[in-house]
């Protein structure tokens, strides 16, 4: 495994991550305690320290799971990055919390799920400017940095243009961004990855493999089932990043390199990139992931 500075955090995270939406069921998969386990387990043992979860991955349900899993282990090891901003309902179904208020109390059911006294990395979550300019948030969350509960606060840009938050990061006390970045989707490299530079910003790269369709897995025409979040995308859309993919791979993906592990190198060879955090759905893919820092 590899290492990258985290920004102006001075942590030092592996450039590869787990990430941990699957946990929460809409992915078209249902995990149990041991299926974590053996995930963590994996990411532990190939060097992996960074985990990223969120409150609406389930109803606190994948927090609740990677809490369970660090009661039985170091969490030293961990650094771990969790969110707040939204309330879980059911499956694809939320509604926006970010009121100073709520928020604090959004914490604390963080904490109890993660089963530990303080998050490494809290994130605002994919919420509007006009939530994100409200002062006395950012106000309320600096006095639980000091109170220990908060090592770090970080911004999960919904929008991956979204300049307004990201230029804001140091004035708000934001030290990470987190961003929709891959060979599909190129757009933070015109505006966000220049600010996070100037800033010293630490840059999570989040949906790396483009929900998987960079696997190479996957054909045009490819169906999802009703329980996975990709049933939800627009099928043309779908089928023209698909058709974009199997370009792709016969003419950038060199020979004989798994198109997975090539999608999350190229990520990371963009120097505002600390770390990507693909999701995996069992231990084999946890070091399929892994294997990306060779190339």
């Amino acid at each position: 495994m590899k290492y990258r500075r985290l920004g102006k955090t001075e942590l030092e995270v592996s450039v590869v991550g787990i990430g941990t939406w699957q946990f929460g069921g809409e992915w078209g998969i249902q995990f149990d305690q041991k299926d974590v386990d053996s995930i963590l387990d994996k990411g532990k043992e190939l060097g992996i320290n960074l985990i990223d979860t969120a409150e609406c991955y389930g109803d606190h349900l994948s927090e609740s799971l990677i809490g369970d899993y660090l009661s039985r282990r170091k969490r030293e090891d961990w650094i771990v990055a969790t969110k707040f901003g939204h309330h879980f309902h059911e499956r694809f179904t939320r509604t926006d919390v970010f009121g100073a208020k709520e928020v604090l109390e959004q914490l604390d059911k963080s904490l109890k799920a993660l089963r530990t006294d303080y998050i490494d990395i809290y994130q605002f979550h994919s919420g509007p400017d006009a939530v994100f300019d409200n002062d006395e948030l950012w106000t309320v969350l600096d006095k639980q940095k000091q109170a220990g509960k908060i090592r770090h606060l970080g911004t999960s840009i919904g929008n991956n243009d979204n300049l307004h938050q990201t230029d804001a990061s140091t004035k708000v006390g934001s030290e990470v961004i987190q961003v929709v970045y891959n060979r599909l989707d190129r757009v933070p490299e015109q505006r966000v990855f220049p600010s996070c530079e100037r800033q010293d910003l630490g840059v999570f790269a989040r949906v790396p493999l483009a929900s998987g369709y960079l696997s190479g897995k996957y054909k045009p025409g490819a169906v999802f089932d009703s329980t996975d979040v990709r049933h939800r995308h627009d099928p043309e859309a779908t089928r023209r990043k698909l058709e974009e993919v199997e370009r792709i791979a016969q003419t950038e993906v060199p020979e004989g390199v798994d198109m997975a592990q090539w999608a999350l190198a190229w990520c990371l060879r963009h120097p505002a990139v600390t770390a990507v955090i693909p999701g995996c759905k069992n231990p084999a893919q946890v070091e399929a992931n892994a294997a990306a820092v060779q190339l």
